[in-house]
């Protein structure tokens, strides 16, 4: 029998201490502006708004057939502290429409913001017809939001014959524009997944965009405060905002919304596991606040139940998953190292055990016609070793392959149909037939992986450098590759998954271009990557 690892060691009283610790129930009424007096919300009243308080913009998120969750944040003085706002409660009315002018109201209410959410709203609206259009805005003291544009999923029986959708992640402001948002924003999407790094925690004193002359971001993020501006300065982006505005976006977290390369409750820069899991609910606070996430992946001081399930009729399913909070740490010091008993230890896993046992059940279930990981990095094996050696990096599947060998194995051994591995990290784009050996050519091909490139991190890149090169030589299971910025956007069918990776000439300039580098297919049964 298989060992499993061993439990983490429970927190000691003078750390649960220090963490602010709302209920979901108790977020729900604030929210909603039910608490009543006493409660964790002010009750003072308002006071008049003198400025536009919907700076930061709106979005909406984690679509159901009969639902959306909308969003936003008061912040009259985005990057002022506490955003220019006081410390009572605001009522903000919320409006969705049918149609972009707000002629045919489907739906309006009102949400009471609570400073100790930060004057963010996380309304979840229901009673919305399945695969249905949808505009919103949110109204308080006499300003109007821009308005967005959402979209339900389909009826869980329904197959709907087309869905599109974008993946993007790793958007280091300082490294360039986010000229693949403004693309992204241009473009008919039903939904957006994004999978990781949406800040970086890194002080920001050097780049394209060093901080735009403001002394709070030139620190590395540690407090909450931290971690609340920092979102603050990157939603300020125009292209991010009308990104968020053009679909509903489906997100999880990586490493660098807390710290880089954290596992567990390893912080990776010698922080002593107390101190570091201050940091990470920190962090995960800050992130739920600036995410249109429902109010039941509210964290409790450092845990946060982000990996969940979404539905797309019988097209699509969506596993969204979670591999940072969960793995235990990298294996050999972390970097790019040769695979060995550490790596393969069958102990050791990067989703932990009970992520892996929902995850594969789910996918047993499953009666949907494609079914699709959204995560952090890489499935695929990534041998960056030119020659007969073997080098992989620690941090991705690669540095915990026994999880990897569960995972593609169980796909196998339960029929499931259609995976299609969706990852960022890289900084590059990948694609990838998954076979159960990758060092065997005639092995059984599985699944089928796209690794999309950053949104600005690595500057502008280029087509193909020299370590894109290796890769596509040492991994003949690689079936392309690519090292400029950009995102990914598919078009799936009940018969084709079609990827088109659009990259951008430049993003070190505000006047960077956007193109299609080139368009890969996967047929319905056929789980292998190929020119379209």
């Amino acid at each position: 029998m298989t060992s499993r690892p061993a439990p983490p060691p429970a927190l000691t009283a003078a750390t649960r201490r220090r963490f602010v610790t709302v209920t979901a129930a108790a977020a729900a009424l604030a929210l909603s502006g039910a608490l009543p007096s006493g409660g964790e919300a002010s009750a003072a009243p308002a006071a008049p708004l003198k400025n536009d308080p919907f700076t930061l913009g709106v979005a909406s998120g984690d679509p159901l057939p009969d639902g959306v969750v909308l969003w936003t944040r008061l912040a009259p003085d985005p990057l002022a502290p506490f955003s220019g706002m006081d410390r009572r409660s605001y009522p903000v009315q919320w409006e969705v429409a049918f149609d972009q002018r707000f002629r045919r109201i489907a739906r309006r209410g009102t949400a009471r913001l609570v400073p100790e959410f930060n004057h963010t709203a996380h309304v979840d609206v229901r009673g919305l017809e399945p695969w249905r259009e949808y505009f919103y805005r949110f109204r308080c003291g006499g300003f109007i939001s821009p308005v967005g544009r959402t979209k339900t999923a389909p009826a869980p029986q329904q197959l709907v014959p087309r869905l599109s959708l974008a993946f993007a992640s790793c958007q280091a402001i300082w490294e360039g524009w986010f000229t693949a948002h403004r693309d992204l924003a241009a473009r008919d999407h039903d939904v957006v997944l994004f999978l990781g790094d949406y800040i970086y925690e890194f002080g920001i004193d050097r780049g394209v965009r060093p901080g735009d002359g403001d002394e709070h971001n030139t620190r590395q993020a540690l407090t909450l405060d931290d971690y609340r501006h920092r979102y603050a300065y990157y939603k300020l982006d125009p292209d991010l905002q009308a990104a968020h505005r053009s679909a509903p976006w489906i997100v999880v977290f990586d490493d660098h919304e807390v710290v880089n390369n954290w596992a567990g409750l390893a912080s990776g820069d010698g922080t002593t596991p107390d101190d570091f899991l201050v940091r990470r609910a920190n962090a995960f606070r800050a992130y739920w606040e600036n995410m249109p996430l429902r109010t039941a992946r509210l964290p409790q001081g450092p845990d946060m139940q982000l990996y969940r399930r979404l539905g797309y009729g019988r097209l699509a399913e969506f596993s969204m998953l979670d591999t940072r909070q969960y793995r235990d740490d990298q294996a050999n010091g972390d970097g790019t190292k040769a695979p060995n008993a550490a790596t393969a230890d069958p102990a050791r896993s990067i989703l932990g055990f009970p992520q892996e046992r929902w995850l594969l059940d789910g996918l047993g279930e499953s009666r949907s016609r494609w079914n699709v990981l959204g995560h952090q990095t890489a499935l695929t094996l990534l041998d960056t070793a030119s020659g007969p050696g073997v080098a992989v990096p620690m941090d991705t599947w690669d540095g915990y392959s026994a999880s990897r060998d569960r995972l593609l194995g169980g796909i196998a051994d339960r029929g499931v149909r259609n995976v299609v591995s969706l990852a960022g990290d890289l900084h590059r784009s990948v694609a990838s037939d998954l076979a159960l050996d990758f060092h065997d050519p005639d092995s059984r091909v599985v699944a089928t992986e796209f690794v999309g490139t950053s949104i600005s991190s690595g500057l502008d890149g280029q087509d193909l450098d020299a370590g894109g090169r290796v890769l596509l030589n040492e991994n003949p299971h690689m079936k392309f590759g690519n090292f400029q910025r950009g995102y990914v956007s598919c078009e799936v069918t009940p018969d084709l998954w079609l990827a088109d990776h659009r990259v951008c000439d430049r993003v070190t300039v505000q006047d960077g271009t956007v193109s299609s580098r080139t368009v890969l297919a996967v047929e319905d049964g056929v789980p292998t990557v190929h020119q379209a």
